[in-house]
């Protein structure tokens, strides 16, 4: 008998007591936060299109290659008010483009290419001669305009709804236009945001076909700091053919070249050429088909693209929008799409603010990179040759930012889709086959635009393979991109296109490796100090990608290139600086110049030193001393937040090189200051609405610091996979990986301060996770509370260990 039971027998009271009393209930375990089941509706294709986050509304699939979205003017048809042709600010649209490319900062961008403009009237002069969008655009109210994940609706002032939705390479609109009206599309198929070389347009009335093309290119060609006339970039570098078939009959038809215009006309050509203004003014073609609306006003238009050729894009349309399908139906496919991808990292218990924002951060930053081959699986190469993806590789990927995306784009397209990331990086080697073995700072698709400074794509691909992509030729990428890092190409002392597009790669090497820093007077870069930071990190990541597949001899020929930083860091300033050949240091240093640097000032840079955080430390006095100088960054002279950027001594959330900089303090034994400093960032920089960007979208890197800011990780450097922690505005977060691997978060409050952090059950005294973490899965438990632990992961022996 139990000591329990021999009681109860014992004593009769105690017995009736027991009997009497109300059993006590079972407390059940509580419920697992509920994750969110329809991301898609939480996104805000809005947030970003002013405030210069340079970020557009309209249609587009993952990773797709149309992206249909509105063209505004400002009343100059040479230019747009944005650089993706949409500010939220600007309520007059001259047409509906078929290309754009996400939050580039170069004005006008690039791509916008065949605005299509619902006009309602008769046309009788030349749309091109229409210099000021007078005539042939229209005003509207954004209460007649909405957005979401694949669809993009608004009504005119003209009185024409437009709907539109996309599959990847095609799409399908909506024009319905006044019943009785003079009802016409317009094609301005020379109208690109960069002008053109050339366009041609072809009407068939007896089909209701309208196919065409515009040879163009020119990303940052007008830059006033990228080489002038002589920029490397005014230039055409790929063709984009269109084909239209709607589902009624012409009732006319029309063309336009310069300011002539052809009633009845099937057929021109023309471009714009790549200037501004008077220089371009009046200059190109187009055609239009116009419809009887006596018995009703609506039409339907299916239109695909390819790079590759006409048929290609008649081929891609009718595949992925048959002659059956509505706007409706690819716009609730697409929706599935994009929820598919948002899904892949599932969060609960978040504010609706925070929640919206998160979302719509996980949308930006997978509209990159852009699909390029036709279903076919043939794209346009880098040497405007056609040619087809490999055996085994799923698509052909563009366009790469990559000065902006490596530092948290990519990162984040890695952890999601390491698949994706893969086809990428074999993409990117086969563009680099096509470019003479050149690896291109920015690509716009597959073309080299040579825009901004360093080596991107080492760390790129480095990266990818860290995170487990493994789906690409992996020596044949490594042996390319350490050739570039070693072997001086031809065009290393050119200065074309400098600052700002310097045409080499690796500029000066031979004298970089020979001084062990750029020459901010000889270099043929942007800026020395930039330069030789940008390549000690691209060096180092090349060293941790050898040591992974075996490479030790690269391993240590690299790795003590990743120190390079040191020879431009000047202590007799504690900054980095501008260094000239001779050893001498650029006169008249202040912290705030951005001599040697590139859209950045010497403030900014002399962080950007994630894989040696404790040598900057040693150099700036120690950790402690560090730390302090660090707060001074975040901080104005009275101690108040400055962290939302226009003070070239402080932080700037617009921009790349210091965006790393919040995560410095875990390395500085100080990761509660990591945790209120990132919260802040996520509370006042960023946000919903057209302004909820703190600048250029880039490609997806503003928006994919903010996803991996509000899970509460960041990557600690390029080249590898440990993430650094923060603290997460979520309670729960689930991230399933395309390769099987299941990452779960869990935290009990939303508050700013880590308390403690368990990883698969144990006390984790560490402020970094493992690349085990990400590459075999787990689940982080945060303990969060409103008051900072300043003993949690302090301890020097659990610092992040620098490589």
């Amino acid at each position: 008998m139990s000591r329990v039971r021999a009681v109860l027998a014992g004593t009769v009271g105690a017995v009736l007591v027991v009997t009497l009393a109300p059993a006590l209930p079972v407390v059940a375990a509580p419920a697992p936060v509920p994750l969110v089941g329809d991301p898609a509706s939480y996104v805000d294709p809005f947030v970003g299109t002013t405030r210069g986050g340079n970020t557009w509304p309209g249609a587009t699939r993952p990773f797709g290659m149309i992206a249909w979205s509105p063209t505004n003017t400002t009343g100059d048809q040479t230019t747009a008010p944005a650089s993706n042709g949409y500010d939220y600010n600007v309520t007059k649209l001259r047409g509906f483009s078929l290309t754009h490319v996400n939050g580039a900062g170069c004005s006008p961008g690039a791509a916008g290419d065949v605005p299509i403009m619902p006009y309602v009237g008769d046309v009788t002069t030349s749309p091109t001669a229409d210099t000021r969008d007078q005539q042939y655009a229209s005003t509207f109210s954004h209460a007649n305009e909405s957005a979401s994940p694949g669809r993009y609706t608004v009504g005119l002032d003209n009185g024409v709804r437009t709907d539109l939705a996309v599959s990847t390479r095609a799409g399908i609109g909506n024009f319905a236009f006044p019943a009785g009206s003079a009802a016409n599309l317009l094609f301005r198929t020379s109208n690109s945001l960069n002008g053109s070389e050339d366009a041609q347009i072809t009407i068939d009335a007896a089909t209701r076909t309208v196919t065409g093309s515009v040879l163009t290119g020119g990303f940052c060609g007008r830059r006033g700091n990228g080489g002038g006339a002589t920029n490397p970039n005014r230039r055409s570098y790929y063709r984009l053919y269109f084909s239209a078939a709607f589902d009624r009959d012409f009732a006319r038809t029309g063309t336009w070249q310069n300011a002539t215009v052809t009633p009845g006309g099937t057929t021109t050509t023309g471009g714009e050429g790549y200037l501004t203004g008077a220089d371009r003014a009046g200059k190109g073609s187009g055609g239009w088909v116009g419809f009887d609306t006596a018995t009703g006003g609506d039409v339907r238009m299916r239109v695909g693209i390819s790079y590759v050729s006409a048929a290609g894009a008649a081929a891609n349309r009718d595949a992925e929008v048959p002659v059956a399908a509505t706007v409706d139906s690819v716009a609730a496919a697409t929706r599935d799409a994009w929820n598919t991808e948002l899904k892949r990292i599932q969060v609960g218990g978040g504010t609706e603010a925070r929640t919206s924002a998160f979302y719509t951060a996980v949308y930006h930053s997978l509209m990159q990179p852009q699909t390029m081959n036709d279903l076919d699986g043939r794209y346009l190469g880098a040497d405007l040759q056609v040619h087809s993806i490999r055996a085994g590789q799923r698509a052909a990927y563009g366009t790469f930012s990559g000065w902006d995306q490596y530092r948290a784009q990519i990162q984040l397209l890695a952890l999601l889709r390491p698949d994706v990331a893969g086809d990428m990086a074999q993409s990117m080697l086969d563009f680099a086959a096509q470019n003479n073995g050149i690896w291109d700072r920015w690509l716009h698709l597959g073309a080299p635009t040579h825009v901004m400074t360093g080596d991107p794509a080492a760390p790129t691909l480095a990266t990818y393979y860290a995170m487990g992509a493994r789906n690409f030729d992996v020596d044949g990428a490594l042996t390319s991109l350490v050739k570039q890092a070693t072997v001086q190409n031809p065009d290393a002392l050119s200065d074309a296109g400098c600052p700002g597009q310097c045409l080499g790669q690796r500029p000066t090497l031979n004298t970089y490796l020979a001084l062990k820093y750029a020459a901010n007077d000889i270099c043929h870069c942007w800026g020395g100090a930039a330069e030789t930071l940008e390549n000690s990190l691209a060096d180092f990541s090349l060293a941790m990608w050898a040591q992974r597949t075996g490479r030790n001899d690269l391993y240590r020929q690299l790795l003590p290139r990743g120190d390079y930083w040191k020879n431009t860091f000047n202590p007799a300033v504690g900054y980095q600086a501008a260094r000239r050949a001779d050893g001498s240091w650029q006169s008249g240093f202040t912290p705030a110049t951005d001599v040697g640097f590139a859209q950045g000032s010497s403030a900014t840079y002399t962080w950007m030193v994630p894989q040696d955080v404790s040598g900057l430390a040693t150099l700036m006095g120690g950790r402690p001393a560090a730390a302090t100088r660090l707060d001074g960054f975040f901080h104005d002279e009275n101690g108040n937040w400055a962290v939302l950027g226009g003070n070239a001594l402080r932080y700037d959330p617009t921009n790349e090189p210091g965006i790393h900089a919040p995560w410095l303090y875990n390395g500085l034994g100080q990761p509660w200051k990591t945790q209120e400093t990132v919260r802040q960032i996520v509370d006042t920089a960023y946000g919903t609405g057209p302004g909820g960007l703190p600048g250029n979208d880039d490609l997806g890197t503003m928006s994919a610091w903010y996803v991996f800011a509000a899970i509460g990780m960041f990557p600690q450097v390029p080249g590898r996979a440990e993430l650094l922690l923060g603290s997460p505005v979520f309670t729960r977060v689930v991230i399933g990986r395309s390769n099987g691997v299941k990452l779960t978060i869990n935290a009990g409050t939303t508050d700013k301060y880590v308390q403690s952090v368990q990883l698969n059950g144990s006390a984790l005294r560490r402020s970094w996770l493992p690349e085990s973490y990400l590459q075999r899965g787990g689940t982080v438990t945060f303990k969060l509370g409103p008051t900072a632990n300043k003993t949690w992961a302090t301890a020097p022996s659990d610092l992040p260990r620098d490589f």
